[in-house]
């Protein structure tokens, strides 16, 4: 089985534009997350996949892998479908440019779930956290995913899900981290099928591939990480670097 990394990466961010290139304690947030993933040696090969000459050269003059994308794209997915169509490869990880934490317990756990899936069940792979805070959980930039007892998705939303009209029922809420594994076909589906409604609702990806009856299985892990997404998670990350 074959397995490389993908790292969708662009110059443009809406909350926080050039996120990608701050400094982070010497070295930019995507050249640290890209030689994180390098470094769990859990893979064949490792991109930065991205649209922005600046971030290009930023990985290449720094002994990177890296590719141009050549069509505009409106997420991560598209990206790297459009970079993987023509690679002989089983299994793609998408790793997320701003978070420089990635760690190699979590990734490990998602290729677990393919090499593990000899009936091939699983077209998509993703990670989630428990979490107990009351004002993450109302936050709408947390996005929540509810699963069913083998941990396949049943839905991702930025509202609280499940909403909790008996308070005495215990219920455990999940973050999704936006880390994916994907099989090739999956990925190469998604790229050719068009947005509908719940993606277009929630601004979520990964509802699409609920909507057109992919199935994602959720595995937890306990590894938060910071995503860098604000001024203020950078200076978060600086501190954690040190």
């Amino acid at each position: 089985m074959k397995i490389i990394s993908m790292i969708p990466a662009r110059y443009s961010a809406s909350r926080f534009p050039g996120k990608l290139l701050q400094d982070l304690n010497g070295k930019s947030v995507i050249l640290r997350t890209y030689e994180a993933t390098v470094a769990t040696h859990l893979f064949d090969d490792v991109f930065v996949v991205t649209d922005s000459d600046i971030i290009y050269n930023e990985i290449v003059n720094n002994g990177g892998k890296a590719i141009m994308s050549i069509k505009q794209h409106d997420c991560g997915s598209d990206r790297i479908a459009e970079a993987v169509e023509n690679m002989d490869i089983d299994v793609v990880i998408n790793v997320q440019g701003d978070e420089p934490f990635t760690d190699k317990e979590s990734l490990s756990k998602l290729i677990q779930v393919f090499k593990a899936d000899d009936d091939n069940e699983v077209d998509l792979a993703s990670l989630m956290v428990h979490i107990t805070d009351a004002d993450e959980i109302k936050n709408p930039n947390t996005v929540k995913v509810i699963i069913d007892q083998s941990n396949f998705a049943l839905y991702f939303s930025r509202s609280p899900i499940p909403y909790l009209r008996d308070e005495s029922v215990k219920v455990k809420y999940y973050k999704h981290k936006g880390v994916y594994a994907f099989r090739k076909q999956a990925i190469l589906d998604f790229y050719r099928l068009p947005m509908k409604t719940l993606e277009a609702a929630e601004k979520l990806e990964q509802l699409r591939y609920l909507e057109y009856g992919k199935r994602i299985k959720m595995v937890e892990t306990n590894v938060q990480g910071i995503e860098i997404d604000t001024p203020e998670d950078l200076e978060r990350a600086k501190k954690a670097w040190k």
